[in-house]
């Protein structure tokens, strides 16, 4: 059984075990909380699609880890007017780990 949920306008697929990456979230480590945005239930071969969400179903989640991603290095470059700008990004991400999945 899976489901697809969506936190911070992505849309994540999620397993009961599994764990998956968001863009940080305001909770500590340890923290459960509650993802409530399901937009497809799949189990087996019964699929439940939302319009848009499905009324009653939400993911119980597990914030695993705050983490940052690999840092990222943008360039600006005007040729003959030596002109060269570099700027450096880290994006913050959450780890959460699926706890439960209900359906309602």
């Amino acid at each position: 059984m899976y489901v697809i949920v969506e936190c911070g306008g992505r849309q994540y697929r999620a397993e009961e075990g599994h764990s998956f990456s968001v863009e940080k979230l305001p909770y500590e480590v340890g923290e459960q909380i509650e993802l409530n945005n399901v937009l497809l239930v799949a189990d087996g071969d019964d699929v439940t699609v939302g319009q848009p969400a499905i009324s009653g179903a939400a993911v119980k989640a597990t914030v695993v880890e705050q983490y940052r991603g690999k840092k990222i290095f943008v360039w600006k470059y005007r040729p003959r007017e030596r002109y060269r700008r570099r700027q450096g990004h880290r994006q913050s991400y959450t780890r959460l780990r699926v706890d439960e999945i209900v359906v309602g």
